[in-house]
């Protein structure tokens, strides 16, 4: 995989670099609330800037059906990216259109450029080869050379990640770059013990991921709203609690490969309960108690690990050497349910393992919940790129970005 540094020796003076980036933030109206995928591109668009290159970058945000959605337009990320930058970043309100031509073309050396969101064409991910080729066609007349740099999209066949970069002279950027010897680390030199902490709301999200890991990680521990398929896999009452029932058989098996292979299997022993779910909006007092996690009450859910657990979780990431974190171990945007994944948060931190935490949700919590984000090993931008790259599969966008 030919690496952005070699791109630069050769020189990209004056040449238009179309830099697939990640700009894929949240927003509340025009408003963005998390702007860590756009600072996280930032070392790739200064570099070729600052050498000369005419940058034109593209992103996906949200899931608009493949027409122009002002909700989903790009324009907040590219003025925040503006911001970062301390210069102008010119902004092209379609993909590939006059507006997108006409900006490309009257870009100076060092400049930049946004275009609008890609998934406003719906070549961009069409399953037809021919129509996602044809939209990769017009894009590679926007450039001169690519530069893959968002790994949040690598794990989809997209035409801007899979295609595009068939079409032009190509290099991973630092993010991708970096994102790949980490997730090495996590696969093929891995330090132990090997801790994986797994949560978040559906076991059929991480059901393949665990099957990788009960041949590759010491112990895993299981919180957030997956646990409580696990629970009921176990015999266990778990209330209203959610649950993917179609999925207690795979789950059972896998506690007994666990104890079979040795991979120690680490469940919540207790939960903050409530009967409803919490209002996020208001963050009015939800007054949860503390159950036992195999005792439940029917007309209660489990929304977050209780204060046993937190210690039981926090005592055994203590010894780790490598770290993997995946998923909140609760309802985390709501402070009465945050302590659960605060506590994880803090035994990464406190852990002399290296810590590594995967994108999504996860990210997203460590941001809001207030920690330093340098205080981790390394945060992920793309959660479900990273969980695909753990479970062994083939990542188109990387695939492309091979000679």
């Amino acid at each position: 995989m030919k690496t952005i540094d070699e791109l630069l020796s050769e020189g990209v003076g004056g040449k238009r670099v179309f830099v697939r980036a990640d700009l894929n933030v949240p927003l509340d109206g025009t408003t963005i609330t998390d702007d860590g995928r756009i600072r996280a591109v930032l070392p790739t668009v200064k570099a070729l800037a600052e050498a000369g290159a005419r940058v034109v970058v593209a992103s996906h945000l949200g899931r608009p059906k493949g027409a122009p959605d002002p909700a989903f337009s790009l324009g907040p990320a590219a003025a925040r990216l503006g911001e970062l930058l301390g210069t102008t970043v010119e902004f092209a309100t379609d993909t590939v259109g006059e507006s997108a031509r006409s900006t490309v073309a009257g870009l100076a050396d060092g400049q930049v450029a946004v275009v609008e969101n890609l998934r406003f064409n719906a070549g961009e991910t069409s399953k037809d080869d021919a129509e996602r080729g044809a939209f990769a066609d017009r894009l590679a007349e926007l450039a001169d050379l690519y530069v893959g740099d968002g790994f949040g999209a690598v794990h989809r066949k997209h035409a801007s990640v899979f295609d595009l970069p068939a079409r032009l002279p190509h290099a991973a950027g630092y993010l991708i770059a970096n994102e790949v010897a980490v997730l090495k680390k996590l696969t093929e030199d891995v330090h132990r013990p090997y801790v994986v902490a797994l949560g978040g709301a559906k076991v059929s999200d991480k059901l393949a991921v665990i099957d990788q890991l009960l041949g590759k990680a010491d112990r895993l521990l299981i919180g957030g709203g997956m646990a409580y398929t696990f629970l009921k896999a176990k015999g266990y009452e778990i209330g209203k609690s959610l649950l993917q029932e179609d999925q207690v058989p795979a789950v059972r098996e896998y506690i007994e490969r666990a104890e079979k292979t040795g991979v120690e299997l680490v469940l919540p022993v207790d939960a903050l309960v409530s009967t409803g779910f919490p209002d996020l909006k208001t963050k009015a007092p939800a007054n949860p108690t503390t159950v036992a996690a195999d005792a439940i009450p029917a007309d209660q859910q489990g929304l977050d690990v209780g204060p046993e657990t937190r210690k039981l979780y926090a005592s055994k990431l203590a010894d780790a050497a490598t770290v993997f974190w995946n998923g909140p171990m609760g309802v985390f945007e709501h402070p009465d349910y945050a302590e659960g994944t605060k506590a994880v948060a803090q035994a990464l931190i406190d852990s002399k393992a290296f810590t590594v935490v995967g994108g999504g949700d996860s990210a997203a919590a460590v941001r809001l919940l207030g920690f330093d984000e340098d205080a981790f090993g390394h945060i992920s931008t793309g959660g479900g790129a990273s969980l695909e790259y753990l479970e062994g599969k083939t990542l188109p966008g990387l695939a492309a970005l091979e000679d």
